[in-house]
């Protein structure tokens, strides 16, 4: 049965978190009715129920707010309402709908919070309350830690019978009907004797209803559509190669743009000579930007190449600028001066580990890249006292906010149309792209402007994901691991991000100890510690975020703990687990993997586990040694979301997740010379190819517990688990990424 089976007006509106006591900061406000932007200009006769549902002469209409970036989450929005409102997917249109406050995320500043997803106190349950609280206050628009459905799952099914039983109501009025005389099929009223009313025939007078906000949500035993499997509404364009990205966008009169900037992160231009690029075919412009130049032309290749015939005076970039330095940097900030969290501090530590034999590492992960396949592009245009922009973004109301301060043009008046985007991994959680493109435009006035960056501009503007070492201490005691000692040292991610969002940020940064801090063990002496590097290259979220590179920072110690005891990796996790839906994936992985099993000579198996984004997963990787290298034969997944919305994408986001994440520890780093990111092209920053692919295997559990989002919390264990199946297979302990460096694959 749903955990909000029947909800009120007030609830919908303000939001499904409750609200425990201490949070008085801010309540008025919270509780105040968000306007609905649907309303704004709706023609007579036409009806916008709830901001997720507008019916008018051309159709049902949902809004499915969360950006789309491959994950198919506007495919999820729209089946939630669906289930509800009663309507064919492949009859109505689908939006992301305009940047509104209504359309707040509730969800995702939890990840910001020193809470364990394990923990059910009083002050965990205040703080999670106080996320949503924060997110209707401050209208945060976003997309990102997993957050789609958590967030939206009641909301949107409550839209969707909310706008239903508001429909029905009309019926009733129209007809004389009793309301259980009729019903909702297939986006009509169905009569008694068969008569149909289509909601588009009943909107005029639904609109001049008041929404009927008592209502009850179906139980999960009546679904058509949830937790059953699913046409991805995105499937059949992007199987047909119709569908529509960003960088797809045209209009008439449209030119085309791209940029040169300083190819030194932070670096400043000082001058530039034009003379050469200004005189090749269709050029149109050479303008100045922040950092640099752009070029303007009859296309987008001609640009490209002009652009590189500028020739432009850098300045230094003012960061540590070679990845020797920064790594020391890194290293250097192991002091106390430094130390930014230390939220987990079990038993004594310092003197379980005073004496005796005490196992050490230290571990490295690098700088990583977005490289999402389609790069940065947005089409703007501006007029006087207006912008409008086309463009996949996951901030739209940041990024209207940015563009106002940087126009000087009033935040309504500047229009963002969200498109879909190809690929993200976090990278449209930034709007620098959009920012030149502007600067662009008020040099153009009237002329749509249509920017793409090259993939160089690309690779080397990017934000990365921070590079981290980690200093390890152990002890085992009587086939036990019996203290554990992690402390990891990286770049804040919040403060570099949040700065360029113009966000205030307090506090320790949780991503330097994410997926570290909180997993479910009970080692009898366990201490994780955050130290924050000064500032170096920008950083920003990438897949997973921190948990992405200290998944392979925890586990791979904690496999080297298992084998210093000489205990069995799982049958360890399992004894020291105190939560029940991680152990239940630990149990299903080794199920599934046959742990224990043996394995042919030059083969390993290896086991890792994080808990990020409140979804524990559970991976087993397979190798075998091949004269060609090492070969990955298959991976085992086993992942607790409470309920599985749509079973094939849910199998898709975990191995798609796997890929990734295996492709990054094997290939994967930015380096940096004098401030440049030396990879600047797919040839020198490789994925995992389609031939290295292995097997993968996915279970997912519904043990009835909280609802979660899977579209990161696959990726952390990948690394560690293939580090541990190599050392299985060959008896070498990897404790630096990317794995190439120290293995060949095959």
């Amino acid at each position: 049965m749903s955990r909000l089976r029947t909800i009120t007006r007030r609830s919908f509106i303000v939001g499904s978190a409750a609200i425990v006591g201490g949070v008085a900061f801010g309540t008025y406000l919270y509780k105040r009715d968000l306007k609905n932007p649907l309303l704004e200009g709706l023609p007579p006769g036409a009806a916008a129920i709830t901001p997720y549902v507008k019916i008018d002469a051309s159709g049902v209409t949902l809004i499915t707010p969360r950006a789309d970036v491959g994950q198919g989450a506007y495919s999820i929005q729209a089946h939630m309402i669906a289930e509800e409102l009663d309507v064919d997917l492949d009859t109505v249109q689908i939006t992301p709908g305009p940047p509104s406050p209504v359309y707040y995320n509730g969800v995702v500043g939890v990840e910001a919070m020193p809470i364990a997803a394990t923990s059910e106190t009083l002050l965990a349950r205040t703080g999670r309350g106080a996320s949503d609280v924060a997110g209707k206050l401050l209208g945060l628009q976003l997309t990102g830690g997993s957050s789609t459905v958590p967030d939206m799952y009641d909301r949107l099914r409550m839209a969707g019978a909310v706008a239903r039983e508001t429909l029905l109501a009309a019926a009733v009025a129209q007809t004389g009907l009793d309301r259980d005389q009729l019903k909702t099929e297939a986006g009509a009223v169905v009569l008694p004797d068969g008569m149909r009313l289509a909601y588009q025939d009943l909107a005029a007078a639904a609109a001049e209803m008041d929404p009927v906000t008592e209502v009850t949500l179906r139980d999960p035993s009546e679904w058509r559509h949830l937790g059953k499997t699913q046409m991805r509404t995105d499937i059949l364009p992007k199987s047909t190669g119709t569908q529509t990205y960003g960088i797809d966008m045209a209009m008439e009169g449209m030119v085309y743009a791209t940029t040169r900037t300083n190819p030194a992160q932070g670096g400043d231009i000082m001058g530039f000579d034009a003379g050469r690029a200004e005189k090749m075919r269709g050029v149109q412009a050479v303008l100045p930007i922040t950092g640099g130049v752009a070029v303007v032309a009859d296309n987008t290749w001609r640009a490209f190449q002009a652009v590189q015939a500028v020739d432009c005076d850098w300045v230094p970039s003012p960061y540590i600028g070679d990845t020797a330095a920064q790594f020391e940097a890194v290293a250097e900030s192991f002091t106390d001066d430094r130390q930014d969290s230390r939220f987990r501090d079990d038993g004594d530590v310092s003197a379980a580990l005073s004496d005796g034999e005490v196992l050490q590492a230290e571990y490295r992960i690098p700088y990583l890249a977005h490289a999402p396949l389609e790069p940065m592009s947005v089409v703007v245009k501006l007029e006087k006292g207006r912008v409008d922009i086309w463009t996949g973004t996951q901030i739209p109301r940041f990024m209207q906010a940015n563009v106002a301060a940087l126009t000087g043009i009033d935040a309504e008046n500047v229009h963002i149309h969200v498109l879909m985007s190809g690929g993200s991994f976090g990278r449209r959680l930034e709007d620098d792209y959009t920012l030149r493109a502007v600067e662009v435009a008020q040099q153009m006035p009237g002329t749509p402007i249509k920017m793409v960056w090259s993939r160089d501009e690309d690779f080397t503007h990017d934000f990365p994901r921070p590079l981290a070492m980690a200093r390890a201490r152990g002890k085992v005691s009587e086939g036990q691991i019996a203290a554990y000692d992690l402390a990891i040292a990286a770049p804040s991610t919040a403060e570099s991000q949040m700065a360029r969002l113009n966000q205030p940020v307090f506090g320790p940064d949780i991503a330097i100890v994410a997926g570290a801090w909180d997993q479910p063990f009970a080692i009898p002496d366990y201490r994780v510690t955050g130290h924050r590097v000064p500032a170096m290259v920008p950083v920003s979220s990438w897949r997973s975020v921190g948990a992405s590179g200290n998944g392979f920072l925890h586990e791979s110690f904690m496999d080297e703990m298992c084998h210093a005891a000489g205990v069995d990796p799982l049958e360890e996790r399992l004894r020291l687990c105190t939560h029940a839906p991680s152990r239940g994936v630990l149990e299903a992985v080794g199920e599934m993997a046959d742990w224990g099993a043996d394995l042919a000579p030059g083969q390993g198996r290896g086991l890792a586990f994080c808990l990020s984004f409140g979804v524990p997963v559970a991976e087993v990787v397979e190798v075998s040694q091949t004269d060609a290298g090492l070969k990955i034969d298959r991976v085992f997944v086993a992942a607790e979301v409470g309920r599985v919305m749509d079973p094939v994408n849910f199998e898709a986001q975990l191995s798609g997740a796997v890929i990734w994440g295996l492709g990054h520890a094997m290939n994967c780093e930015l380096t940096y010379r004098d401030g440049v990111p030396q990879q600047d092209n797919y040839h020198l920053y490789e994925g995992l190819r389609l031939y290295q692919t292995p097997k993968i295997e996915v279970r997912g559990l519904e043990n009835g517990g909280k609802l979660r989002g899977i579209g990161e919390p696959g990726v952390p264990p990948a690394a560690p688990a293939l580090a541990n199946a190599i050392f299985a297979a060959t008896g070498q302990r990897i404790r630096e990424l990317p794995l190439s460096k120290s293995v060949d694959f095959a």
